[in-house]
């Protein structure tokens, strides 16, 4: 039988089904079996299969951090149209990552994503490899939706909201790291509700330095969907372990702790984690926590502050859809002594001077005091400003997630920017040498 004659009985057969189920409605069957039978009869009549030559596109999410619920997949638009899994208390509906194969290599594929503000970006992220992160071009937006076209050169490919950043990637780094610099050791700061190692970096000062050590503090990820703020962690830890002669300085004194994913748990099942129930990380720095990360983070901070070495403690984070400039969340200005306030904008200074783009921070600042959070006090940079030493300077560092310079090289970028601008502001302090 030819594909013309097959398609004749087709198409016979479902305009006779489409009878016996118009009769059984007015006839026999109960009015909503009817037309259920109808609804599915006319599914089926206007459903399209796999245009010849094409093989049907799959999704998968079986993997670390893969999450998406899917809408529809059309096979003959090659189109597929997606949005956030509903992963109840688990935080914002905003991170999607899938594996789509099935692709003819070259053709364009369409992505649909629903549920704007937070899961749309003006761009996507796509791999070829699952490794090297690239953006699409920009979106077309469709009231709630965004619809991205790709070309892929490849039978098979990645997307996902922004560059994923995974457990994995978190203990390949500072494993490198640790091979790279002599000054620097991995370590596992706790285990997670669920088992979970969560990865970290320690640098203990090298030789004999007659300048004291210095206490620094960086973690990243406490909300699980802002990945960006994870491959600033990379861009700074790559910019310590390397022979920038500002980064070996800093390695000199720095008694050093550096976490690129605090939430590892939302990370691993790509739950959003800002706002979970009955809070998310970044509401957990006070007494009786819930996540052993937070505490284990609690406890060495303290014990850096307790042996008045602390200086700087850093939040890395990614910041709401509209903003195109990293700006920085600080303590309100009523906690902070005048030692405290003139560190701090001696800091903001430096950090002005080093974060010069594309990127670039142009001193915008935000106190997340009374008026920003009724758990104000348990937010970790406050928690720090108010249980370490007047001299301490605790800021969180907002990298925007939706510009053209949100990829891999403009974030990692950010975080080499970040290291120079600590060093600047130890010179300054006078706790490098000149």
């Amino acid at each position: 039988m030819n594909s013309t004659t097959q398609f004749f009985f087709t198409r016979r057969s479902l305009e006779a089904v489409r009878l016996v189920t118009s009769l059984a409605y007015s006839l026999f069957l109960p009015t909503y079996l009817a037309t259920l039978l109808l609804s599915c009869v006319s599914s089926f009549a206007t459903a399209k299969p796999t245009p010849p030559g094409q093989s049907s596109l799959k999704i998968a999410v079986d993997f670390d951090g893969g999450s998406a619920h899917i809408v529809a997949i059309d096979q003959h638009r090659r189109l597929v149209r997606i949005r956030p899994q509903i992963l109840n208390q688990r935080g914002w509906r905003c991170w999607w990552f899938f594996k789509l194969s099935g692709i003819v290599p070259g053709e364009s594929i369409t992505l649909e994503v629903g549920d704007a503000p937070w899961a749309t970006p003006d761009r996507a992220t796509f791999s070829l490899d699952g490794k090297t992160w690239l953006q699409t071009d920009l979106g077309k937006r469709q009231g709630q939706r965004i619809v991205f076209q790709q070309s892929i050169p490849s039978k098979t490919a990645w997307f996902a909201w922004g560059p994923p950043f995974t457990q994995t990637d978190a203990e390949e780094l500072v494993q490198w790291a640790t091979e790279e610099c002599s000054e620097a050791k991995k370590f596992v700061l706790c285990k997670s509700q669920r088992g979970r190692d969560v990865p970290a970096l320690h640098f203990t000062p090298s030789g004999d330095n007659a300048l004291p050590r210095v206490g620094i503090w960086i973690n990243a990820r406490q909300h699980a969907w802002e990945v960006g703020s994870s491959w600033v962690c990379k861009g700074l830890i790559e910019w310590f372990v390397s022979n920038d002669p500002r980064a070996i300085q800093v390695r000199q004194v720095a008694d050093m702790t550096v976490v690129p994913i605090m939430d590892v748990d939302s990370v691993a099942i790509g739950a959003g984690g800002k706002n979970q129930l009955p809070h998310d990380h970044n509401r957990d720095w006070g007494t009786a926590n819930l996540y052993q990360s937070v505490s284990a983070a609690m406890q060495h901070i303290q014990q850096l502050d307790d042996q008045r070495l602390l200086k700087i403690y850093i939040d890395l984070h990614n910041p709401g859809a509209h903003c195109q400039s990293p700006f920085f969340y600080v303590a309100p200005h009523h906690i902070l002594s005048d030692i405290g306030q003139r560190n701090l904008n001696r800091f903001l200074a430096t950090a002005a001077s080093e974060l010069s783009g594309p990127l670039k921070f142009r001193g915008e600042c935000h106190e997340s005091g009374p008026n920003y959070d009724r758990n104000w006090r348990r937010i970790s940079k406050n928690w720090v400003t108010l249980n370490t030493r007047e001299d301490v300077v605790a800021v969180t560092l907002e990298t925007p997630w939706n510009t053209i310079h949100s990829n891999l090289d403009g974030y990692r970028l950010i975080g080499s920017q970040l290291g120079r601008a600590i060093a600047r502001y130890l010179r300054a302090m006078q706790a490098l040498t000149p």
